[in-house]
C-alpha cells in the first residue's frame, strides 16, 4: 500500500489541529497505528487534551513550537520527536513564523473518540 500526500485531503481535528491522514486503517488497511502530519499556523495552538488509549509520538518536520506535556513545556524544534504515553495532557502551540508540521504516529490507530478535552 501507499499513499500520496497531494491526494490526501485535510481535516480538522477535536483539538483544533490541521490533520492529513498519511496511513489510517479504517482508509488504507493498516492495522496497529495510523501516521498523520498535523499543521499548526504561526501563533495558533491546539487545545489541550488527552487520548486515554492512543500512544503518540510527534516528530517535528518544518517550523518551531512550544509543547505542553503533563504540565511541562518543552521547545520543539526540527528534528525533535516527543513521546505522548496514554492518558497525557497534550497541546502544541507554533512559535515562528512559519507553520508548525509534525508527524503524529498513534498507536493504536488515531480516532475522534479516543480525544478528551481537557
Amino acid at each position: 500500500m501507499r499513499t500520496r500526500y497531494r491526494e490526501i485531503a485535510a481535516y480538522t481535528t477535536r483539538d483544533s489541529s490541521e490533520i492529513r491522514e498519511l496511513m489510517h486503517p479504517g482508509v488504507h488497511g493498516n492495522r496497529q497505528q495510523s501516521l498523520a502530519e498535523a499543521i499548526i499556523q504561526p501563533g495558533q495552538q491546539t487545545l489541550l487534551h488527552r487520548h486515554r488509549i492512543s500512544e503518540e509520538l510527534y516528530h517535528v518536520t518544518r517550523g518551531t513550537g512550544l509543547m505542553t506535556l503533563a504540565g511541562e513545556t518543552l521547545e520543539i524544534a526540527v528534528g525533535d520527536t516527543v513521546l505522548i504515553p496514554p492518558g497525557t495532557a497534550h497541546g502544541v502551540t507554533a512559535t515562528g513564523s512559519e507553520a508548525l508540521h509534525l508527524l503524529c504516529c498513534c498507536s493504536p490507530a488515531y480516532d475522534h473518540g479516543d480525544t478528551e478535552l481537557l
